[in-house]
């Protein structure tokens, strides 16, 4: 087999992005189009998403796998937005049946 060389972050290297809200919200549309598109069954998807905390990423099915990663940049850009106060509260509409207890 022949071998040709490829640039690949250094083993220590930690990487600065900046991510505007744009770029945000696609992150956000594609985690929730992975949710939606999931084989499993609505009332199983809660129990699979939190059983993703305890599974080796390697053991991790290739969907799921995708909904770790992008998860966990979706939580540093949002833990990074916080600690740098650059999130702001806003009203939304929602339908009156989410709005009940």
């Amino acid at each position: 087999m022949a071998k040709i060389t490829v640039k690949e972050l250094k083993d220590d290297a930690l990487v600065s992005v900046q991510v505007n809200k744009s770029f945000y919200f696609m992150v956000k549309s594609v985690l929730f189009y992975l949710f939606k598109v999931s084989d499993n069954p609505d009332n199983k998807k809660e129990e699979v998403l939190k059983g993703l905390m305890d599974k080796d990423y390697k053991d991790m099915t290739h969907w799921e796998q995708s909904f770790y990663t992008l998860t966990l940049l979706l939580a540093e850009i949002e833990r990074q937005a916080v600690e740098n106060n650059q999130f702001a509260d806003v009203e939304v509409d929602v339908p009156d049946d989410q709005t009940k207890n």
